[in-house]
């Protein structure tokens, strides 16, 4: 059963450039993976936010992409480029 996430990632504004970058090269490397179905990156630059739209086969392989080097390197990153993180975990209704 497929996995949906949805993840709100804002910016630090002296940082959006660079931030950007780092998430342009996770979606590359994120649609290469085998339990990926949809890894979408939106961004409103009005307000410095990034959001992901994904959706994975299924949980191992959300477990399996969460260990990856180019996410494990974001999660290090994080704090120095962004000001907030929100992610849902989310059931598709329709």
């Amino acid at each position: 059963m497929s996995i949906y996430l949805t993840a709100i990632v804002k910016s630090k504004e002296e940082t959006t450039a660079a931030l950007r970058s780092m998430l342009l090269e996770m979606v590359v490397n994120s649609r290469k993976e085998e339990a990926c179905i949809q890894y979408d990156l939106h961004e409103s630059a009005a307000d410095n936010t990034f959001i992901f739209q994904e959706e994975w086969k299924d949980q191992t392989g959300l477990d399996l992409h969460n260990k990856q080097p180019y996410i494990l390197e974001f999660v290090a990153q994080a704090g120095k480029l962004t000001d907030d993180i929100v992610i849902y975990k989310t059931e598709k209704l329709a």
